[in-house]
């Protein structure tokens, strides 16, 4: 590692791996630091699903996904669930179930080798002079580095944005539990609402033998919720998932209007989860953290002074952000009760099982 560098990277998720390794291939004259503070002890809490919208991300990319990162069931439907009105339906869908580590850990291996990766966290972030100091740590002790630009991917809690932005967007505390199951009466991926317990939504996952129940919650007695969710949601399945394996909790951005999505200033840029590209409506991140990414990656090599490359972000992004408002909306439709009732009701776009009594 090296004392200065003219771009350093606050995370290694899909954003800024991806962020990284195209600026590196489009602009050799940068020198970069990513820095990595996710390890096999502490992953992203993330419940590894590939959408289609990110899988459409790596194909412009000309990325393919090695199938060890996958895992099993495959999923073709999301079975959307109502604990308050009794309602379930199935609706189509196609997502990759993946190992998320293992995929963050794939990214990252597509990163050249002229970028350093410092596998460690930031402690702390200071302007100085047109320069910004970076301070970092890890098992071996305390570093500190100074760079021209610096790129937050440290989603929802992110230290980039806190240090630099006075913009609040608001967040959720999602928790995740991991259960040893095989029950036949939980579907391979299910949305679950439940006004009683969450503003917001929740969801299972089949992964390899195991179940994830996770949902997002207000943060005050978030873990009561939970667990009185989590007991509802058994009721109606008709299963009961035991003593967790794992127990797991994160922040995430749930934005509410446009002005929620900040992508930058001066030489300080976010993408991803951090400045705001997230779905309101799932959470889904990913896809939206590597087109963002892509869009900043290609103002840095086009742009080259912070004004241009920031004019430039503003623009490549305007798409990101309207698709997202649009997320928003449908958020606020499918999190009304009455809304979704009448929707869920009426069965429109749902897909019938052949086993399903006439």
């Amino acid at each position: 590692m090296k004392n200065n560098y003219d771009v350093v990277v606050i995370g290694a998720g899909p954003a800024g791996a991806l962020f990284a390794a195209q600026l590196a291939r489009g602009a050799e004259n940068f020198s970069i630091l990513i820095v990595d503070g996710c390890s096999e002890s502490n992953p992203k809490v993330c419940g590894g699903l590939l959408s289609p919208d990110a899988q459409k991300v790596l194909s412009k990319l000309n990325l393919t996904l090695p199938n060890k990162i996958l895992s099993d069931p495959q999923i073709f439907d999301v079975a959307t669930l109502d604990l308050c009105s009794k309602i379930r339906r199935n609706y189509q869908r196609h997502y990759l179930n993946m190992d998320r580590y293992a995929f963050d850990k794939w990214l990252i291996s597509n990163i050249p080798t002229t970028v350093d990766i410092f596998n460690g966290r930031c402690t702390s972030l200071r302007a100085d002079n047109g320069m910004i100091t970076v301070d970092l740590c890890d098992d071996s002790g305390a570093l500190t580095v100074s760079t021209r630009y610096i790129v937050g991917a440290d989603g929802a809690n992110s230290i980039v944005r806190r240090s630099f932005f006075n913009t609040k967007v608001r967040k959720y505390v999602a928790i995740q539990q991991h259960f040893k199951c095989d029950d036949e009466l939980l579907p391979p991926y299910s949305c679950i609402f439940d006004p009683v317990t969450s503003k917001s939504c929740s969801w299972t996952i089949l992964k390899d033998g195991y179940a994830i129940f996770g949902g997002a919650f207000d943060k005050k007695d978030c873990r009561r919720a939970f667990e009185l969710q989590k007991r509802r949601f058994e009721e109606f399945v008709g299963v009961d998932f035991g003593e967790p394996i794992k127990t797991e909790a994160c922040l995430v951005t749930s934005p509410e209007r446009l002005k929620d999505f900040v992508v930058g200033q001066n030489n300080v840029f976010l993408v991803g989860e951090a400045a705001g590209f997230i779905s309101a409506s799932s959470f889904e991140g990913i896809s939206n953290a590597m087109i963002s990414a892509k869009c900043l990656a290609d103002a840095f090599i086009k742009g080259k002074e912070p004004e241009k490359i920031l004019k430039l972000y503003k623009k490549n992004t305007l798409g990101l952000k309207l698709k997202l408002g649009g997320k928003i909306f449908k958020r606020n439709i499918l999190c009304s009760p009455m809304f979704r009732f009448l929707i869920m009701k009426s069965g429109i776009k749902s897909v019938k099982k052949f086993n399903e009594n006439v």
